[in-house]
């Protein structure tokens, strides 16, 4: 085996430790434990915390360096990104409609996740330099266990010190490596921009912000997040609205696909109801970051004295990001069928044979003949770079232990030989038994973003190819630059200042090295998953233990609210002060 087969095969036993089915109930549960104490504060977020990003609160005394609009708007630049358009679409690939019903339990208790652990963030940051505001898990942990008892200070700065560990592996695997890898591959696949070119372009482009620290990622991500999201929405109910009488059915679909087994159909290759809640699960997690501690980093750099408001004001970002975004982007790949495609290629001399071989360990395995192929879905086909290009074909196996059905993905590589023919070859397919060859034909395997764009496609020729790869680059971007921050908070936590510009320096060349580390939508699937799974370990019990805390500083918030002891102090600014952050200058 070699070391990056080494490498897959470790980070898939901690994923499946990780994301056990049970890990998610406990997660659903404190979702709801929070839901309820909160009395259903999902409702506040939708109400007082869109008055609170209107500004009518903002305050350029009160501590911080960011108003609140800038705050959300840099926690979603983390969020609303290559999740929304690459995470749901591997999503639905991997685990079926069903998925995207999970999605949405997940992004209706993640608004209250997200209100308590911000709230947590805002009641113990750090302000000794008020313009530099210091939060997030590891503070709570370092300052909140010293207040229960000064004896308890040690343990605080350990377990604080866990969480850090855990967020920069998130924030270098999905922060970094999945949005670089997407914008990557989907710019390759659609113009023929060799991998390295990409990386080369969007690691000076990263530096040149991260470089400018919190005040200028603020400004960047308060300008460039509603522009990316309104070009991106408008598109979306475009495709929406083409299709509005199959709407009814598709959510339909996604109601009975959560609670009943997932077919097998075209590119589909089918699965359990647990593997659907699992991805539905996984990616709107890595999408909305509920629960995971990384928005309170962001949010913690917020301009007010009232440390409730500004986590009122973080329930609001899993509405937009996964009930909003994430659900325009599933209802166009449902509707467009791109999730259930046909082959796009034919065999040009039949269906090819498999033999036996054995393998470098001395197992044995299948391996599918190399063939000729051609173009049989020349819509499908359009705008595709073919020479180097993966694919798949599907196979009937036995159990996939994954998914929990028969079926099975093997992967390969298209070339073109010198007289312009396709020939494919493909990895060996390790079975017991004989597998066959279950349709005949071939699929281009669409990885996450590139998937969207085809489903976009499919409804009006040319708009995923030039819009997706746009609204791709901004949403890379912006995950990027904010995670760069999160990283650079917990490095700081645990090395000091001096950590600061070695950090930034890695961030940035982990771009470049990205496309080399990882070939499939499955490996990111795995890499993505690494990062959000154990920060979620290290977070939830830190919500747990802060949680009373919380929620006496919410209810004593709205009493004073509900009163009328907190009025409004001024009427709500221009909202172009309040985008570019004048109204607290």
């Amino acid at each position: 085996m070699s070391s990056m087969e080494t490498f897959w095969a470790v980070v898939t036993v901690i994923n499946d430790i990780t994301w056990h089915q049970y890990v998610l109930y406990v997660l659903l549960a404190v979702g709801v434990l929070f839901t309820v104490w909160t009395g259903f504060g999902q409702y506040r977020a939708l109400t007082h915390g869109v008055q609170v990003i209107r500004g009518v609160y903002d305050d350029k005394n009160d501590p911080g360096a960011i108003n609140h609009f800038q705050a959300l708007s840099t926690a979603l630049s983390a969020t609303v990104g290559l999740g929304n358009i690459a995470g749901v679409a591997i999503a639905i690939s991997l685990g079926g409609p069903g998925a995207v019903f999970w999605m949405w339990v997940v992004g209706v208790i993640g608004m209250c996740l997200k209100m308590t652990e911000v709230t947590q963030a805002m009641l113990f940051r750090d302000t000794s330099d008020p313009d530099n505001p210091h939060g997030g898990a590891m503070w709570v942990c370092k300052k909140g266990l010293s207040q229960i008892h000064p004896s308890l200070g040690p343990l605080g700065l350990v377990i604080g010190g866990i969480f850090c560990v855990t967020l920069i592996i998130s924030c270098l695997t999905g922060g970094n490596m999945f949005q670089a890898w997407n914008v990557a591959d989907i710019t390759q696949k659609y113009f023929g921009v060799p991998k390295y070119v990409t990386g080369v372009v969007l690691t000076v482009s990263v530096g040149l912000v991260i470089l400018g620290g919190i005040k200028r990622i603020g400004d960047v991500a308060g300008r460039l997040v509603p522009f990316m999201c309104l070009i991106y929405v408008l598109a979306g109910l475009y495709v929406i609205a083409v299709n509005i009488t199959e709407v009814p059915a598709i959510f339909a679909l996604i109601v009975k696909d959560a609670f009943a087994p997932s077919q097998a159909s075209g590119a589909f290759i089918g699965g359990t109801v647990g593997y659907g809640f699992l991805k539905g699960m996984q990616r709107a997690l890595f999408s909305n970051e509920a629960g995971q501690g990384s928005a309170p980093i962001a949010h913690a750099a917020a301009k007010t004295d009232e440390p409730v408001r500004e986590g009122i004001v973080a329930g609001l970002g899993p509405f937009i990001d996964t009930l909003c975004v994430c659900t325009i982007t599933a209802l166009v790949i449902l509707l467009s069928g791109a999730w259930d495609r046909g082959p796009a290629l034919a065999f040009a001399d039949g269906t090819p044979s498999l033999r036996e071989v054995v393998l470098e360990d001395g197992s044995s395995a299948w391996q599918i003949e190399p063939c000729a192929l051609t173009v049989s879905d020349v819509a499908e086909s359009k705008n595709q770079t073919f020479d180097g290009a993966a694919l798949f074909v599907v196979l009937d196996g036995g159990t996939n232990e994954t998914t929990g059905g028969e079926r099975h993905r093997v992967f390969g590589t298209l070339q073109v030989d010198a007289s312009g023919q396709l020939r494919a070859e493909f990895e060996p397919f390790v079975a017991p038994s004989r597998p066959n060859i279950a349709i005949d034909g071939a699929y281009l395997d669409y990885n996450g973003a590139t998937l969207t764009a085809k489903a976009f496609d499919r409804t009006l020729p040319g708009l995923g190819f030039w819009m997706i790869p746009a609204v791709a680059w901004l949403f890379a971007f912006s995950t990027i630059i904010s995670w760069s921050y999160y990283g650079e908070q917990g490095v700081v936590f645990l090395l000091g200042a001096r950590s600061v510009l070695p950090y930034r320096i890695i961030y940035c060349l982990l771009i470049l090295v990205t496309a080399q580390l990882v070939r499939t939508q499955d490996e990111l699937d795995v890499l993505s998953a690494l990062g959000t799974g154990v920060m979620l370990w290290a977070n939830i019990p830190i919500m747990l233990i802060f949680g009373p805390i919380a929620m006496k500083a919410y209810r004593e918030y709205f009493r004073r609210l509900d009163s009328g002891e907190m009025d409004p102090p001024h009427r709500a600014p221009r909202i172009t002060d309040v985008v570019e952050g004048h109204d607290i200058e």
